[in-house]
């Protein structure tokens, strides 16, 4: 089988470590994958090498599968399979439409030493270091970019508050998980009760009604799956507040 299964053109500009660290895949799986006719290769441009959007998406297919226990040669023969009735294509598609908008953040890039003197002492090379490590900068030679300028903002106004960098970056190991918990939650329930038990195996035999039925529905959740967040997040927030300052009014008598 061809190391190129099909076409992909979707959108999004991912680097290799990149993309790699959005599927939880390791880098060099990519080229493994490519080799196995499971990852078409990337479009380059001089000694870069882009990943778009639809690869991020098989990759998170392949280690699906994988972790359903289909072998590497049953996942090549599925997608060939897939791509053959057009089904491939519809679901590439559609996880487009399913997520183009959940995420829309302006990255921002700046030399070492612009981050230096944004952050002033509050930053260590080692604090940059994990923060690259826990995906919040990539850093290409002397450029440090990050992908979501208002996480940025969030992180300097806390530095400027007094919380220390290491500390901040402490939370941002934790945050994650617990959005992730959240998101399979919300995916799980739409997943049994909107695009139903069949999956992904029966993309196939959905009519462009059923299809725009999925796509309309994800549009709805956007805000719902938001807005439950955020309320029981700032619950919680005065709930804890509230015993903050009734265990200082104690202290003071």
């Amino acid at each position: 089988m061809s190391s190129q299964v099909g076409d992909v053109s979707g959108g999004g500009r991912y680097r290799r470590e990149d993309v790699a660290r959005a599927a939880g895949v390791k880098v060099r799986n990519l080229r493994y994958y490519q080799e196995r006719g499971l990852l078409p290769p990337p479009r380059r441009e001089g000694r870069i090498a882009w990943y778009s959007d639809d690869h991020l998406t098989r990759l998170r297919l392949i280690s699906d599968l994988l972790g359903r226990g289909y072998t590497v040669n049953g996942i090549a023969e599925l997608l060939h399979a897939w791509e053959e009735g057009g089904g491939l294509s519809r679901l590439l598609g559609l996880e487009r439409e399913m997520t183009r908008d959940w995420v829309q953040e302006e990255p921002v890039t700046m030399t070492r030493a612009q981050l230096r003197t944004l952050f002033g002492p509050a930053a260590t090379a080692e604090d940059t270091r994990r923060a690259a490590e826990l995906g919040y900068v990539t850093i290409d030679g002397d450029l440090v970019t990050y992908p979501s300028g208002r996480l940025l903002d969030a992180t300097l106004t806390l530095v400027r508050q007094g919380v220390p960098l290491a500390e901040i970056l402490d939370a941002g190991e934790f945050v994650p998980a617990q959005a992730a918990a959240l998101a399979d939650r919300f995916v799980g329930l739409f997943r049994q009760h909107v695009i139903g038990a069949e999956g992904a195996a029966g993309l196939e035999r959905l009519s462009a009604t059923q299809l725009q039925h999925i796509t309309a529905a994800v549009t709805a959740l956007r805000p719902v799956a938001g807005e439950v967040v955020a309320t029981e997040f700032a619950r919680a927030m005065a709930r804890r507040v509230d015993a903050e300052v009734a265990e200082l009014l104690r202290a003071e008598q």
